[in-house]
């Protein structure tokens, strides 16, 4: 589905998205931050995860592709690094996803001017994002959250990092 920001009602929808979506990155970005401070705090990722997830959800209902594949990408990383032990790796990982949030946030300002985004080139990012999804193949749930329902875990755990970041591609 392609935004047509020519149309005064969806330009204020998006509008109002993307100002909604660029407080949450903000908040995101404390939460990431707050968790480099207390490492041990796994449940700080999952705050993020649900943030992240609000974007998704939102740019996906809008047809903005690109933002809901990174936001549902960050969304897994974040859900999976909170089940992981290993401190180095969730370091790593905080990195990613602020990188992450920042490309969101250049997107979401992008969008919101209504000015030609420059090409951002997404080799690093998928490389970083194919790095850390092979460190994370040992886990099977996606989020803490998610119980132990198999049809919950399937939503959040079943997320083809393969299949996503060829769609950044």
């Amino acid at each position: 589905m392609e935004i047509d920001l020519n149309d005064p009602s969806m330009k204020e929808i998006v509008d109002e998205f993307c100002d909604e979506s660029l407080e949450l990155c903000k908040e995101m970005v404390n939460i990431l931050e707050d968790f480099e401070d207390n490492p041990k705090e796994s449940s700080l990722l999952e705050v993020y995860g649900q943030m992240v997830d609000r974007i998704m959800g939102a740019a996906l209902t809008l047809g903005l592709d690109r933002i809901g594949t990174i936001c549902k990408l960050c969304k897994s990383i974040g859900y999976k690094a909170s089940q992981s032990a290993d401190l180095k790796l969730n370091g790593v990982v905080v990195n990613i996803l602020l990188d992450a949030v920042d490309l969101i946030e250049e997107l979401l300002t992008a969008l919101k001017t209504n000015k030609e985004k420059k090409e951002v080139n997404f080799e690093a990012f998928i490389s970083r994002l194919n790095w850390i999804s092979d460190k994370f193949k040992h886990i099977t749930r996606a989020s803490v959250a998610a119980g132990n329902s198999e049809e919950s875990s399937k939503d959040d755990a079943e997320v083809d990092f393969d299949d996503l970041i060829a769609q950044l591609s």
